[in-house]
């Protein structure tokens, strides 16, 4: 039987528009997760979580505080309320959330307050943004088991990730650009040099870039 004109556009338009919704719903699966961490200088804990298998990028920047689009004079003039961190963008399929943590501790001293090394001010403080829940859970468990390796108390603080800041373009990539510079040789290369010794980290960055 010859079907009617309007019967087969009104198929052919189904046959069309159909297909495209389902694959559109079932394509979930997330494949990279965020991390935002603070462990004083952002130059120094960028380039530690470069050389991380797993980590897909790393960028330098502000979070915490309460002052819009603040620049890097702002906040190290220390009345911002931000503290430099690192954004971690990281596959948890090779890398898990709570490696990323126990590397924190490590890389960084978590006891001591607004303050890492010579550089001093609540713009260096130790803290963690959570970006959920499950985060949250973590990062108090990590603190918890990382306290039994110091001698002094924890002040690393546990908070929610509200709004992240990207720093100025040169302070990204810093220590690969400026491995010669005077803070890189005193500062951050031997804290390199130490964790790859203890095999933490890489000795070249793993990151695909930003």
């Amino acid at each position: 039987m010859k079907l009617p004109i309007y019967f087969l556009l009104v198929a052919d338009a189904l046959s069309l528009s159909s297909p495209a919704q389902p694959a559109h719903f079932m394509n979930t699966t997330k494949t990279t997760e965020t991390a935002t961490l603070g462990g004083g200088c952002f130059w120094c804990m960028e380039a530690v979580y470069e050389r991380l298998p797993g980590v897909i990028s790393v960028t330098s920047g502000f979070a915490g505080g309460h002052t819009p689009n603040p620049t890097y004079q702002q906040v190290c003039n220390g009345d911002t309320g931000y503290a430099e961190v690192t954004q971690i963008v990281f596959d948890p399929a090779k890398i898990s959330y709570a490696k990323l943590l126990d590397v924190f501790w490590q890389a960084h001293d978590p006891t001591t307050l607004n303050r890492q090394g010579a550089d001093e001010g609540t713009q260096y403080r130790s803290i963690i943004l959570y970006h959920s829940e499950a985060q949250r859970l973590a990062a108090e468990k990590s603190k918890a088991e990382a306290q039994k390796n110091f001698k002094h108390p924890i002040v690393t603080e546990i908070v929610p990730f509200t709004k992240f800041y990207r720093a100025e373009d040169y302070h990204q990539e810093y220590y690969d650009n400026n491995s010669t510079a005077f803070y890189c040789r005193v500062v951050i290369a031997p804290k390199l040099e130490k964790l790859e010794k203890e095999k933490v980290i890489q000795t070249a960055p793993q990151t695909n870039g930003k």
